[in-house]
């Protein structure tokens, strides 16, 4: 039975010598719907309704060129031999870390041109960023790719999943941990709690510093039963040590803003 069983094809649409790739397709759904619940946040927290877009117009571009330059660069044995591959997105290998790296700091650049707070947008996009990355996993799930180790097909069916995930966990004759999924879960998770942190009205910032360090914990132990994670030493894996990292410098400050009075606006203040 195990033999006949066929992934399901990474090809959305051809026309063509033009193929549009699921990958491309899920991850510019995950933008989209990220953009429309950062804009309608906006309006309320008395933003301009066209300050997102203006940001996306800068962000989406710069944060896939610095997710595939952070990917590349951690992988160029391999792209040093086959140059060619370094523009084929479409086959995966966007560095998440590489994306936020480059999106925090056009945003940076940004609110400082248009006078608007960072840690006010920051915090507005902070859910629409992790349900984003939620989304975009399941690009990983169509490119049979960011799975973890062996498992059986009984211990997947324990899981309760359903048929197509298991069967598109089936590679070379080998069914995998669904890792893309964990993840993915984890991030849902993480916007339902940041929605639900809206109304508690943290100070401001500290929605973005709590997506930093819920993101950050579940891709530690995410990234810890994967079989394709960049690799900073022989032994020590690149997204763990910039997760530990990034939740230290999230606690560092949180507690710094607060005790130098930066943190002294809430989050349903609209201040700009």
């Amino acid at each position: 039975m195990e033999e006949s069983i066929q992934p399901l094809d990474p090809i959305a649409i051809s026309l063509g010598p033009i193929q549009v790739h699921w990958y491309g397709v899920i991850i510019g759904v995950g933008i989209a719907l990220g953009l429309y619940i950062a804009i309608k946040e906006s309006e309320r927290r008395g933003l301009d309704k066209e300050l997102f877009t203006d940001l996306m117009l800068w962000a989406i571009p710069i944060s896939i060129l610095s997710a595939r330059l952070y990917y590349v660069l951690f992988e160029w044995e391999y792209y040093a031999r086959y140059p060619g591959e370094i523009m084929a997105i479409w086959h995966g290998g966007l560095a998440i870390h590489g994306a936020l790296i480059g999106a925090v700091i056009t945003a940076i650049v940004f609110t400082r041109k248009r006078g608007v707070s960072f840690w006010k947008l920051a915090d507005i996009a902070a859910p629409s960023i992790i349900l984003g990355q939620a989304i975009g996993r399941w690009g990983n799930f169509m490119n049979q790719e960011a799975h973890g180790g062996e498992v059986s097909r009984a211990f997947l069916e324990n899981l309760h999943l359903p048929e197509f995930i298991i069967n598109q966990m089936y590679i070379n004759g080998v069914y995998y941990h669904p890792t893309f999924l964990y993840e993915s879960l984890w991030n849902l998770l993480g916007f339902i709690l940041l929605m639900v942190l809206r109304k508690v009205n943290l100070k401001r910032g500290e929605l973005f510093l709590s997506y930093v360090i819920w993101y950050s914990i579940g891709r530690f132990f995410v990234e810890g039963m994967r079989t394709d994670s960049l690799m900073l030493t022989e032994n020590i894996r690149m997204a763990q040590t910039i997760s530990v990292a990034l939740i230290l410098l999230a606690v560092i400050l949180l507690v710094y803003r607060r005790v130098k009075g930066y943190a002294s606006i809430r989050y349903l203040d609209n201040k700009s």
